[in-house]
């Protein structure tokens, strides 16, 4: 096959695998959408097997991240620990649901900073509709909460988004210099998508919600779930500090804090293992796949030459207009992928760091335009759709477009006034 030609056939079938993990044709899972595409570019030799191979385990300390985290939240569900939270929480909004909606969303922002936007949908989420169904109010305005906190507060500290550490490969910038840079930007992302996210929900917001609920007490399991938790956060704070990757400690706590509650329990594992959402992991896989692919087209030097040749010209215009197109882009291919294209070009390109924290700022906010755009609103859509609720692709984007927008441009409009250095 000409080279056109077959450039031409891998974004084909990456534009519709991509089209059809957003729209979910036949109802069918995401997943299998994003595995179909990459099976197609491997099973025609339009990307080797070899390079699939190795576009696959690029992921294994994402996989080894979700699994940990997967694995947290189902032992933490089944121990009652979220139903605990949610009376505690709905008990602290004294019959308010604008008191509640604040109270989750300042838990919302924790969670993120301190556990990564992905235990936000995946932990946090459960707890939320069971707060919501205690306190007997519309779900959906309060689970719209995690959704947006998980991207808005992604890029605090670089534990916040895997896909910080994706975006900076082995350069993180120490916390210090992180903190310079990324401050007043993620306060204002933060203050930004709650105050336009409150807005839109206002009329959701109007019914009284229960007060004064019975609290359960919290089961032993549910103490270890709790402390198996507040140990995660604090070994990724300690471990990304010491620039060290976060999968493989994310797994290993989530997996003993599993086997010492069914110790406890004197619990059979097959229960936990079938409640947690493995086709996740295929679905990373497979974007992580048809990326290569596009790489293969010759994608990355053309960015690389762009990304260049416009930092020499202008640092502060490459930044906006990189970071507001990096943006757009990660909802249309996810933004873990985003992020790896995007690194390999800046590693290649070496633009300013101005530049670079623009990038990441679109890599990070910029998902919330849309349900694909991270995998943390993956992860959210399928933990609302175990409690029986669901948001359509044009649902999200509703809110999305009102909400990201301001977001976006004030944070990187913060990030340029702190000038070259953050």
């Amino acid at each position: 096959m000409a080279p056109s030609t077959a450039n031409l056939a891998i974004w084909t079938i990456a534009a519709i695998a991509t089209a059809a993990v957003i729209i979910r044709p036949f109802r069918l899972p995401e997943a299998l959408w994003a595995i179909g595409g990459a099976a197609l570019l491997l099973a025609t030799g339009l990307l080797p097997l070899s390079a699939g191979l190795a576009a696959i385990a690029k992921g294994l300390d994402v996989y080894l991240f979700l699994i940990g985290m997967m694995l947290l939240s189902e032992v933490a569900r089944r121990e009652g620990l979220f139903d605990w939270v949610a009376a505690y929480a709905v008990n602290h909004a004294k019959g308010s649901p604008r008191r509640l909606f604040l109270l989750i969303y300042g838990v919302g922002v924790v969670v993120t900073v301190f556990l990564s936007n992905d235990a936000t949908a995946v932990v946090l989420t459960p707890a939320v509709f069971a707060a919501t169904r205690k306190a007997k109010v519309d779900p959906l305005p309060y689970l719209f909460i995690c959704a947006f906190v998980a991207n808005a507060a992604s890029f605090v500290l670089p534990i916040s988004n895997p896909a910080n550490i994706v975006l900076y490969g082995d350069h993180t910038p120490p916390l210090g210099q992180w903190l310079a840079s990324f401050a007043l930007p993620s306060l204002l992302a933060i203050l930004a998508t709650y105050g336009i996210l409150r807005l839109v929900e206002a009329s959701r917001l109007g019914q009284a919600c229960e007060r004064d609920i019975e609290q359960p007490p919290l089961s032993g399991g549910g103490r270890l779930a709790l402390a198996g938790i507040a140990l995660t956060a604090l070994a990724l704070v300690i471990i990304s500090a010491l620039d060290r990757p976060l999968g493989a400690p994310t797994a290993l706590l989530g997996v003993a804090t599993t086997v010492a509650i069914l110790i406890a329990r004197r619990a059979a594992p097959w229960p936990v293992l079938g409640g947690v959402s493995w086709s996740v992991l295929p679905l990373v896989a497979g974007l992580f796949v048809l990326v290569e692919g596009l790489q293969h087209t010759g994608l990355i030097g053309a960015l690389t030459s762009t990304l260049r040749a416009t930092s020499d010209v202008s640092a502060p215009g490459t930044a906006a207009a990189g970071g507001v197109l990096l943006a757009v882009g990660s909802n249309l291919i996810n933004n873990l992928p985003a992020g790896l294209i995007a690194s390999t070009a800046i590693a290649q390109a070496q633009p300013p760091k101005m530049v670079i924290d623009a990038l990441l700022i679109g890599v990070d906010l910029g998902p919330n335009l849309s349900i694909t755009g991270s995998l943390a609103t993956i992860l959210w859509l399928t933990a609302i759709r175990r409690e029986g609720e669901d948001v359509t692709f044009w649902r999200f984007l509703k809110v999305g477009a009102l909400v990201m927008p301001p977001a976006l441009v004030l944070a990187i409009g913060a990030r340029l006034l702190l000038g070259p250095a953050g």
